[in-house]
């Protein structure tokens, strides 16, 4: 088959940091993310244009694909031994509309369990869902099936690995793609060019090989040395003066906040995690989490070259252990580059179409509380686990959360470690009412919230449409594999 964007995330508590020991398993890296003096980035190999990964589109209310997981890509203009679909990474982007009917077939050729997240759809859990306890032994496959509603929004998803306790390292060797849905209220913006900027980081060494992460590295998130945009080293995108580009920008990393800035330039927002804005809205900075999207209006005015920078951003320590998960420094992602005669670019659209806020009485509250155990369960002792929500860590068998179908419900997520943690929920998207930051709500159906180290995040999630049971987690990916991680069981 075939000012200051606030993402979930408090601006105030960003500040440059030097560089920490995160360290990998006996692999000595550079800031290139390159072993040491060992097949550094060239200037053929960084700097080139920006490639956009190939899209399999729908035809006919249907699209129906393949994705093969298996080691053998390139990354950095290099031949690697990291993962991809279907021999890229990112692997294809996927192009549906709503009604639209999704089927994946999902190969593994990689030597662990896998499966895949339809990261922020709005369908079913069950069964060939989006089913995030289905295994995918390797040399195995597996059918699913998506129907994506008719009233769903256009915008930006993503897609991924899911299977619990590898999820990160999976992430990390490469597998990710974008997932866009076309179609809907989608408004004219007379762009130029739509590119997607997947963004993800590694940390090779001179064979190619993803480097493994040590104990530390996992509990702080882990950061690679090599950051990336579709698989490229610090491409190049071109444009002339006046031209108007959108840019589905995804956060693909596995841990790193990705606080953005466009050198000369503010950055035009247009959606979060697929959903548009009420209206375009002028940012100095926007700031991702881990798993976020936004769609970016960039117009150059005038000629030249403009980095697009990810700078540090403070996610919090290990409290007594010390050190905070940070970059060293600013890092240019890409370039765009303006040339040619000067003209005036179209004009922004005064409304953008932005899904309704969740209507209906709050039927139930709930409090969860995110938090670390650096006693005995980092000691490997008896405590409950080092990573935790409500005391526990993950168990697939147990249900943590049972909510009647058609409800809406209004959850606290409390954070009581010294690290920010981005909560995310499958399959039911929520409004973020407020925050512990004091920062205004953007008032949009969002999947992922920075919930900030001892703060607090308050949301409303309309449980609609679909039964069945998924899970909701800490989208560092680490530590959702630690146990940062439960269930949820809609009920009729």
């Amino acid at each position: 088959m075939e000012g200051v964007a606030v993402i979930g995330a408090p601006i105030s508590r960003r500040r440059a940091l030097g560089l920490i020991g995160l360290g990998t398993a006996g692999v000595a890296v550079g800031a290139t993310g390159w072993a040491t003096g060992v097949g550094a980035p060239s200037r053929g190999t960084s700097g080139q244009d920006l490639a956009q990964p190939p899209v399999l589109a729908s035809r006919d209310g249907v699209l129906e694909v393949s994705l093969t997981a298996a080691p053998g890509v390139r990354l950095a203009g290099r031949e690697t031994l990291a993962w991809g679909y279907n021999g890229t990474c990112p692997g294809p982007t996927l192009r549906v509309r709503p009604g639209d009917l999704l089927r994946v077939r999902l190969v593994n050729h990689i030597d662990q369990p896998t499966n895949l997240h339809a990261h922020g759809l709005h369908v079913s859990p069950r069964g060939d869902g989006d089913n995030p306890f289905v295994t995918v032994d390797p040399g195995g496959s597996f059918d699913y099936a998506h129907r994506i509603p008719a009233d769903h929004p256009p915008g930006t998803f993503w897609y991924h690995p899911h299977h619990h306790g590898a999820v990160a390292d999976q992430i990390f060797a490469g597998l990710a793609g974008a997932l866009l849905v076309d179609g809907g209220p989608d408004p004219d913006l007379s762009v130029t060019d739509e590119l997607v900027l997947l963004v993800t980081d590694t940390t090779l060494d001179g064979a190619g090989r993803v480097a493994a992460p040590n104990m530390m590295a996992r509990m702080m998130g882990r950061e690679g040395d090599l950051v990336l945009v579709n698989g490229q080293h610090q491409p190049v995108i071109t444009a002339a003066p006046g031209d108007a580009q959108r840019w589905r920008v995804i956060n693909g990393c596995v841990s790193r906040v990705l606080a953005l800035r466009l050198e000369g330039h503010r950055l035009t927002q247009l959606a979060l995690d697929g959903a548009f804005l009420p209206a375009p809205a002028e940012r100095d900075q926007v700031v991702l989490a881990p798993g976020n999207r936004a769609d970016l209006l960039v117009r150059p005015v005038r000629g030249g070259r403009y980095t697009l920078v990810a700078h540090p951003y403070d996610r919090g320590s290990m409290g007594m252990m010390g050190g905070g998960p940070s970059t060293s420094g600013p890092v240019t992602l890409a370039t765009l580059e303006a040339s040619g005669p000067a003209a005036t670019p179209p004009p922004l659209p005064v409304t953008l179409p932005a899904p309704p806020a969740p209507q209906g009485r709050v039927a139930g509250q709930r409090r969860l509380t995110f938090a670390m155990d650096m006693g005995m369960g980092m000691m490997g002792g008896t405590g409950t686990g080092m990573f935790t929500i409500d005391g526990r860590t993950f168990d697939p068998d147990r249900d943590d959360q049972t909510v009647p179908l058609d409800t809406v419900e209004e959850w606290t997520v409390v954070n009581t470690s010294s690290m920010d943690h981005p909560f995310h929920l499958h399959v039911w998207p929520f409004q973020v009412l407020a925050t512990s930051t004091g920062a205004r709500p953007t008032g949009l159906r969002q999947d992922v919230v920075l919930v900030p180290a001892r703060g607090w995040a308050r949301l409303r999630i309309p449980f609609t449409d679909y039964p069945g049971r998924s899970v909701y987690h800490c989208h560092v990916l680490d530590h959702e594999d630690l146990g940062m991680m439960a269930t949820i069981n809609v009920h009729r």
